[in-house]
């Protein structure tokens, strides 16, 4: 009898559990917390309120420390709003991703992580006075929702069943890593979600931009003091201009804007207000319709950002509609003991300047309504702003205006006071050079070395300009529009071959010369002349 050999019988293969690979986790949870974005701000174009991505924009902004502004605007410029959305979207998703690893074992855990996120938007968006609590309540729980239902669905998506294991662990087939079909399902499930909050995204803005533009019925009047241009006061030629010379009159839409909102305000000037209250004799509460029926004049004013660098292009000249601030002062009877006038902006934002700089008979405060001859756009302050010549924009220049406040210098610190900014800031006297660009080539010849200057509210005496370290000279500037407007300067000469070093002072009508003492803006204004090198061939 023959023996047969023992045959190991294969035992049954027994599937292993599910698992999500750490990366595809990570975008899963950057996808889910994008669609919960998008929920909020498809909400906010909706609604007319402020999304929780904005919202947790402008807590960063109100609690920045001291010197931010600086840096932001100088890496930045003019898109320091956009550029922190950005970060604040970035900083949201790379949450998401984490929360996206935690969901593999931990899903319930992630879910909430969510929803306190969402929590977290609703508590910073009703630090704005256009919040609603209901609305807010309800576009938390909804992005709650989407975010922790997408998460868990695609997580589910992107599980890899491994290999079927036979007993002892040993696999009953080929193993590795995310099979083809399984991503294809995550990416197609995963970009279909990415796509259409990004669609979610641009119409909640394109609703929100569109919800507070000034409307063709707004009404607009005429002035009784119109602002006008005395001859030669722009000497800008078509060389000067096609090399750059900035306009003596800037355009609205190439005007700087620098301020705290990262959404434009929404104000309704059929229910905006203006209250005028604390030490005057009696408070007054003027409607837009009330506020245009009182005399309108018109003025040309330079105005900037202390922000601006040496050479920067955060200034601008404009003529400004609207009624005199003294005007509605006067209506309320501002008391002997206010020394200082607070602007209150609708989205809560604050200013102060010294209640003696507002009634100096040499200088005409505005409540303005209008900017180069329009309604005043939306970006700069509509329905109604303050210009005040002299004054730097962070202690003076309230846009969307909603209060003035008359109290006390040691009773109050405006916004950014607060935050270490100088509480008193004059105008500093500054100059630019425009033409030629630094590293410019320029031909050799008769060629121009032009820009502008400005001293609001002194006026400029003298521009200067040195070349190569050399003598300096004096350069012809425009006829002034006012003392609380710039100049355009221009000197001529003969170009030589090789590389150069131009630099340019200002001297104000006061005889103060600008100084060559290099400061940072903070906190009070930057210092320095404005020096370029080119190349002339």
């Amino acid at each position: 009898m023959s023996s047969v050999p023992n045959t190991p019988t294969a035992a049954p293969a027994t599937p292993s559990a599910g698992r999500v690979p750490a990366p595809a986790a990570a975008l899963v949870g950057a996808i889910a917390v994008g669609a919960a974005l998008a929920v909020g701000e498809l909400a906010a174009g909706f609604t007319g309120g402020p999304s929780p991505l904005v919202a947790v924009g402008q807590v960063v902004v109100d609690y920045q420390p001291p010197g931010a502004k600086d840096l932001v605007v100088g890496l930045f410029g003019t898109n320091d709003k956009l550029a922190l959305q950005v970060l604040v979207a970035i900083v949201a998703l790379a949450i998401g991703a984490g929360l996206g690893v935690l969901g593999r074992g931990r899903p319930t855990a992630a879910s909430l992580a969510i929803g306190a996120f969402a929590v977290a938007g609703l508590l910073a968006s009703l630090r704005d006075p256009e919040s609603s609590l209901p609305v807010a309540v309800l576009v938390a729980a909804g992005e709650t929702l989407v975010g922790s239902s997408l998460l868990g669905w695609l997580l589910d998506s992107a599980v890899v069943r491994a290999a079927p294991t036979r007993e002892g662990g040993s696999p009953a087939g080929p193993a590795g890593g995310m099979p083809d079909w399984a991503r294809r399902r995550l990416l197609i499930r995963g970009g279909g979600i990415a796509a259409a909050s990004v669609v979610a995204v641009g119409l909640g803005r394109s609703l929100t931009a569109r919800s507070a533009a000034p409307t063709t019925s707004t009404p607009f009047p005429e002035p009784q003091q119109p602002a006008s241009l005395p001859n030669g006061a722009d000497i800008s030629t078509p060389d000067l201009t096609a090399e750059g010379l900035t306009p003596i009159v800037v355009p609205n839409e190439q005007f700087y804007r620098i301020d705290t909102a990262l959404l434009v305000p929404s104000v309704d000037v059929a229910t905006w207000t203006l209250r005028v209250h604390g030490l005057v004799d009696r408070e007054v509460t003027l409607t837009y319709d009330q506020l245009i029926q009182l005399p309108i004049i018109e003025q040309y004013v330079t105005i900037a950002c202390v922000s601006n660098e040496v050479g920067g292009n955060l200034v601008g000249n404009a003529s400004w509609r609207g009624v005199p601030l003294r005007t509605v002062l006067d209506m309320a009877g501002v008391q002997k003991t206010a020394t200082q006038l607070v602007g209150r902006s609708v989205d809560g934002f604050t200013v102060g300047m010294p209640v003696a700089w507002v009634m100096n008979e040499l200088r005409v405060p505005l409540i303005a309504i209008g900017m180069n001859g329009q309604p005043l756009p939306r970006v700069h302050g509509y329905p109604a702003r303050l210009i005040v010549p002299g004054l730097y924009g962070y202690v003076s220049a309230t846009k969307w205006l909603s209060e003035i406040e008359l109290t006390t210098m040691d009773a109050f610190d405006a916004y950014w006071v607060r935050l270490g900014w100088a509480k008193e800031a004059p105008i500093l006297t500054q100059s630019r050079i425009d033409v030629p660009r630094d590293g410019a080539t320029v031909k050799a010849g008769p060629a121009a070395i032009a820009g502008v200057a400005w001293a609001p509210d002194r006026g400029i005496d003298r521009v200067e300009v040195s070349i190569d370290g050399g003598p300096w000279q004096a350069a012809l500037f425009s006829e002034e529009i006012s003392r609380a407007t710039w100049v355009q300067w221009v000197l001529r000469w003969n170009a030589t071959t090789g590389d150069h070093v131009a630099e340019v002072r200002a001297t104000d009508a006061r005889g103060e010369v600008q100084t060559a003492d290099v400061t940072t803006p903070f906190p009070d204004g930057a210092r320095g002349h404005h020096k370029i090198g080119f190349h002339v061939a």
